[in-house]
């Protein structure tokens, strides 16, 4: 991360790219037990927060992440009615599973409180379902917490981590995807955050194996914008054992009670379609 007085910019070495954005203040610095958080006011993109020296979220971008984080898997589930989310202590993933009337409890397991009690601060339209009765805000480890996990218990689990490097490695393994196989119902499905395609296929490739080697029998990755992360462009892998992970509830999309301003039945579709190198490098893990 680089920081002048105007600009915020995340150089990504190993790419050879970066991205900027031009900064009024920064709002607030912090060093948890866990990361460093820092919240800006940019110019054009509204609230920035940066975990590490890399950008988290903004105001004005962060729909596209939480809106295709959570509604094709809920959407892909024929009834979703027990979410669990491992991470997103931003809430934002939290309120738009909360949007869907047959969720009966959700789940948000984040290590870091401070990441949540910050977003409550300076981005409360994301944080607007934290009292939801259905919601149950825990900071505890998720790795952990889904190996404790009862068997056959869950419907949907959302992997809403950042990296996987450090604290989030483990949410990459064999043995979280194993844990998380037993905790899901037969029909469940599975969902996580899995990079940048044009970046990071190097992840996504052994990603889809290894979810595979765990024993989910069916992965698909979805693809989708998201301009403050690298390249651009950005991705989520689902995985079932039972769910094949191309029927969806077209009908319940369209008639659905709640606004969104990405998501729909086309966009869902149109994500599920992957360019020719993706098809290529992936149909060899099968």
């Amino acid at each position: 991360m680089h920081l002048n007085e105007q600009w915020f910019t995340e150089i990504l070495d190993n790419s050879g790219t970066a991205f900027s954005l031009k900064i009024h203040s920064r709002l607030h610095v912090e060093k948890t037990p866990y990361q460093q958080i820092e919240i800006y006011d940019t110019e054009q993109f509204g609230k920035l927060m940066a975990i590490d020296g890399c950008t988290m979220l903004t105001t004005r971008d962060n729909f596209l992440y939480h809106e295709m984080m959570s509604h094709p898997v809920l959407y892909t589930h024929q009834r979703p009615a027990h979410v669990v989310i491992i991470g997103g202590g931003d809430c934002g993933t939290l309120q738009a599973v909360l949007q869907h009337a047959e969720v009966e409890q959700a789940w948000q397991i984040d290590i870091d409180e401070r990441v949540t009690r910050l977003s409550e601060q300076y981005f409360p339209e994301l944080c607007t379902s934290n009292n939801d009765p259905r919601a149950e805000l825990l900071f505890a480890d998720g790795i952990q917490w889904i190996k404790d996990a009862d068997e056959n218990s869950i419907d949907v689990i959302i992997v809403d981590s950042t990296d996987p490097v450090g604290p989030a490695e483990g949410l990459f393994s064999e043995a979280f995807y194993r844990d998380c196989l037993r905790a899901l119902k037969v029909d469940g499905v599975f969902v996580q955050q899995s990079e940048s395609p044009l970046l990071h296929m190097d992840i996504i490739k052994p990603m889809h194996a290894t979810m595979r080697k765990a024993g989910f029998n069916h992965t698909r990755t979805l693809t989708f914008p998201q301009c403050i992360y690298p390249s651009g462009w950005w991705s989520c892998t689902l995985a079932s054992q039972q769910n094949t992970l191309d029927q969806i509830r077209t009908d319940d999309i369209n008639a659905r009670d709640f606004e969104t301003q990405y998501y729909n039945a086309e966009i869902h579709h149109a994500a599920m379609a992957l360019p020719e190198f993706m098809k290529k490098q992936l149909s060899q893990e099968k």
